[in-house]
């Protein structure tokens, strides 16, 4: 309960979480706030704030859900069923492309088990396995990790564009090239392919914060753009598609891993998902 209201910092809204009322929810509130001797809260026209009283007490009740969390997992991990919450974090691209499907299967043969999703750049997928707030996190590029690193699949960058048939053709257009937003690696990527092929920046730029805007404003012609092969689906009308070439003239691709630490590798929610994970990749590869 007192986590809940320091995450709402609102008594209504955390009593509609914990399913009870409002005045129950503030007697309960005063009867802890008895027990431990101090206010936690203090109550404004804004909602609630934190005490200094307060903030220690909810550190110490964070620490002890997390706690208590693991303690059912390791619980949950001696019995035959596969039950608990898998905690994923996701690189948004593959989060919107290639999970999905993945996870309907995991659902469907797993339904006793929980998910819990985090989608976001790959940099910050490692910062919530450093900071223990998922069990497992699948990025794109070539991570520093030292726990366990297992390599799902390859997908290429192709220059996509409702007129420039070839990477060659683009130094003659006047047409924007549409970049997204991405963690440092893949843009550096991109960048170290440009400057090698072209020697001089693209001549106008349209810079949008979601991949799938991208995709679709190149779609709808407004300009060109470099996608990875995970955000196509082979059924794009009037588009053309140019892989792009290495200095050895070999397709350019980003790599796609799962990591996480040995200990959520022992959880069977986790053992699980990375096997279903595996029989999914050799059922696409071999279509």
């Amino acid at each position: 309960m007192l986590s809940v209201l320091a995450q709402e910092m609102n008594m209504r809204k955390a009593a509609e979480r914990l399913f009870v009322s409002q005045p129950a929810l503030s007697q309960r509130l005063q009867n802890i706030e008895k027990e431990w001797g101090s206010k936690l809260f203090v109550r404004s026209q804004k909602g609630l704030s934190l005490t200094p009283a307060g903030e220690m007490v909810i550190k110490f009740v964070n620490e002890v859900v997390v706690a208590e969390e693991k303690v059912k997992e390791s619980i949950q991990s001696l019995n035959t069923e596969v039950y608990g919450t898998l905690k994923i974090a996701v690189a948004s691209i593959v989060g919107q492309n290639w999970l999905p499907q993945v996870l309907k299967k995991f659902v469907n043969r797993y339904p006793q088990a929980k998910i819990s999703l985090i989608t976001g750049w790959s940099s910050e997928i490692l910062r919530s396995l450093y900071d223990d707030d998922v069990h497992i996190g699948i990025i794109r590029g070539t991570p520093d990790w030292k726990g366990v690193k297992i390599p799902l699949f390859k997908d290429s960058l192709y220059l996509v564009d409702t007129e420039i048939k070839d990477t060659n053709q683009i130094l003659e257009t006047d047409r924007p090239f549409i970049q997204f937003k991405s963690d440092s690696n893949y843009y550096q990527e991109i960048q170290d392919w440009w400057l090698r092929k072209f020697k001089t920046p693209p001549k106008r730029t349209i810079v949008v914060d979601q991949i799938e805007t991208c995709k679709q404003m190149t779609l709808n012609g407004i300009g060109y753009a470099i996608l990875p092969a995970i955000t196509l689906t082979g059924m794009e009308k009037n588009i053309f598609i140019s892989p792009l070439e290495d200095e050895d003239e070999q397709p350019i691709s980003r790599d796609t891993w799962l990591l996480g630490y040995e200990s959520a590798f022992e959880l069977k929610q986790v053992q699980a998902f990375v096997e279903l994970i595996k029989q999914h990749i050799a059922e696409e590869q071999n279509r």
